[in-house]
């Protein structure tokens, strides 16, 4: 079994493109009005619409500290907290915005008894 997150979008080129070329997200579907990614078993879509769905977070989980500190590097100019640990959680995250001003996570979890796989 799997699911689909859905966002609002006005700007679905600008938001996909992001998400292909700073986090490597892969195009699954390409719909007339919409196009869902895939991010290892994360499936996530953006939807063509006269408003935009900014609330939640997106959460990219990497296996590493030096995989989210890579994809920090990628993000650039959209990073708004960089890269740190976390004690309340026990993990390593940083937070960027997307072309529309959704919250983007990268983290790895430091617990290595956490699997969600």
């Amino acid at each position: 079994m799997t699911g689909i997150v859905f966002h609002a979008t006005e700007r679905r080129e600008a938001v996909v493109e992001f998400y292909r070329e700073r986090l490597g997200a892969t195009v699954r579907v390409e719909q007339p009005d919409c196009t869902i990614l895939a991010f290892g078993g994360f499936l996530f879509g953006f939807c063509e619409r006269d408003e935009v769905d900014d609330c939640g977070i997106l959460t990219f989980v990497y296996p590493d500290r030096d995989a989210v500190d890579a994809a920090s590097e990628r993000l650039g100019d959209a990073v708004v907290t960089p890269p740190r640990e976390n004690e309340t959680y026990d993990i390593y995250q940083c937070f960027a915005e997307d072309p529309e001003g959704r919250t983007v996570e990268c983290q790895v979890f430091l617990d290595e008894d956490v699997d969600i796989e």
